[in-house]
């Protein structure tokens, strides 16, 4: 049950999104701009991210529906998302991406968190100051979604599929005006 009147039947973070049509605006805008603008880090990498910080912040419904979309921009790999989520360092996936990942964790427990070494290592495997920056915000704001979601104790499904089908959504339309979920997606 939700801390406060939400619509039924609109999980995660689309419940509150649906009452608050003036924060609603800017929110997903920024979702696109951050995780599907132009960018030299792929949708998916950028996803990642995001999946990573919402798992550590234990936000199922961020953590599954992003990696959902991360999932779907790999052609359905959700397997190395699991792995990522677990133990990134012995994931199959890039170097650079392993570096951004440990300042995305460490701007998940406090941005002071973040030491020059981590910056100086993420720059020695080529990444740009405008990917460090990405990733720094990222990880920001899924910290605030994650808060968001979870502060008003949204409704989250169950069922793994209902996550796979908003994951294919965002990863093929993106984040703008939220599509009403099916009350019957209740499961």
């Amino acid at each position: 049950m939700a801390h406060i009147q939400l619509p039924e039947g609109l999980p995660g973070i689309l419940g509150p999104l649906a009452i608050s049509p003036e924060t609603t605006k800017v929110l997903l805008e920024l979702a696109e701009v951050l995780l599907r603008g132009p960018n030299t880090l792929t949708s998916a990498e950028r996803e990642i991210i995001a999946t990573y910080v919402s798992s550590r912040n234990d936000c199922r419904f961020c953590q599954l529906s992003h990696g959902a979309a991360a999932a779907a921009h790999l052609g359905g790999d959700y397997e190395l998302i699991d792995r990522v989520k677990t133990d990134y360092a012995s994931a199959d996936i890039p170097e650079k991406l392993k570096a951004l990942l440990a300042i995305a964790g460490k701007v998940q427990k406090g941005g002071k968190h973040v030491t020059t070494e981590d910056i100086e290592r993420a720059r020695g495997l080529r990444a740009t100051d405008k990917e460090i920056h990405d990733t720094v915000l990222i990880a920001a704001v899924f910290c605030m979604f994650n808060r968001y979601v979870d502060g008003l104790g949204t409704w989250q499904p169950d069922d793994p599929q209902a996550y796979r089908e908003m994951g294919q959504r965002m990863a093929n339309a993106g984040y703008g005006q939220p599509e009403r979920e099916e009350a019957t997606a209740r499961s």
